[in-house]
């Protein structure tokens, strides 16, 4: 079982929470946070908006199909995502922040851009929105707690997120298959940190343990499941490690819906490096070298390379890129 971490305790005693939360990282990962101050409201509110969209006629919901966004925003069919090179099973929605065009955009720059949202159900862009503007707080705190418990100020990372932050929301069904495994498989997450929120009676998340194996994540009442990505394992040198994780797709008759949440900086921005005290520096791993999957520090750069991969008609329909190594997820 993974950690389970309440937020309340970082305003009543928090030098206990950081050091909490900065061992559930360096140890796993992952954890599981509450106190969150997210309403149950807002979780019902959500996931019961992505049901009545993935309830829809595929018709419907390919009106707001990706294959028109030069951004990797909308609706991407069951099948049409990949990671290492396979199949993903799963329909999904990607919501980023609603901004103008960048004029004569080159690589990373060509993320920025509008959504593509549903004329139904009624109330959806409203409600994802808002809940991108909440979990940005939450992912913010999270920042500044992990922070202060690394040796550096509070507001150490403030800057990389002060202008345009490149969040992600996807909206995520994966239905039950009596001919497949991979719901999604297993990749990294490329920005800071990952805020999910799993249906109740969820199956199918795993993630991998130091030992290689591979670790059941049910959900928990109320609670967030939180991962860290690649930058944040860049800006500590390894110490905290961005953990691989995937979906095995439901078991035939059932289905998951999940909603992760991406805190991500501003394209451009260059994640910093924090000097870690000497007896946690003596603890990192260092940034793991995968000639596969090269991490950048720069943020728009590893969202580029990752959307890219992961959505290899898009990249081609609209950029002209022709995929040259095995796609991942995120």
């Amino acid at each position: 079982m993974l950690p389970i971490l309440d937020l309340r305790d970082a305003d009543t005693d928090p030098a206990p929470f950081r050091a909490a939360l900065r061992e559930a990282a360096h140890d796993h990962g992952f954890f599981y946070l509450t106190g969150h101050g997210v309403p149950q409201e807002a979780f019902d509110e959500v996931l019961r908006l992505a049901r009545e969209f993935f309830a829809l006629p595929d018709e419907v919901k390919n009106e707001i199909s990706q294959l028109q966004s030069p951004q990797f925003r909308g609706y991407s069919r069951l099948g049409g995502e990949l990671t290492n090179g396979r199949v993903d099973w799963r329909e999904q929605i990607d919501i980023g922040p609603e901004r103008e065009v960048v004029p004569d955009a080159e690589g990373y720059w060509h993320l920025q851009g509008p959504n593509l949202w549903p004329s139904r159900p009624e109330g959806f862009r409203e409600a994802f929105e808002a809940w991108g503007e909440t979990l940005s707080q939450v992912g913010l705190r999270l920042l500044r707690h992990w922070s202060v418990s690394l040796g550096a100020p509070e507001s150490f990372f403030d800057t990389a997120f002060e202008h345009l932050p490149a969040t992600l929301i996807k909206v995520v069904r994966y239905p039950g298959s009596p001919d497949r495994t991979q719901g999604v498989g297993a990749h990294k997450d490329s920005g800071v940190l990952t805020l999910l929120l799993v249906e109740p009676g969820s199956e199918g998340l795993e993630v991998e343990t130091s030992a290689g194996e591979w670790l059941e994540v049910p959900p928990v009442d109320g609670a967030f499941v939180v991962n860290i990505g690649e930058l944040l394992e860049v800006a500590t040198g390894g110490y905290l490690r961005a953990t691989q994780h995937r979906v095995r797709a439901p078991r035939p008759g059932t289905d998951r819906v999940s909603i992760p949440f991406f805190l991500n900086p501003a394209l451009d921005a260059v994640i910093p490096i924090i000097e870690l005290p000497p007896e946690l520096a003596a603890l990192s791993r260092g940034v793991e070298a995968d000639p596969n999957n090269p991490i950048f520090n720069t943020y728009g750069e590893n969202a580029w390379k990752s959307r890219t991969r992961a959505h290899p008609d898009v990249a081609h329909l609209h950029h002209g890129i022709v995929p040259t190594q095995p796609a991942s997820a995120y």
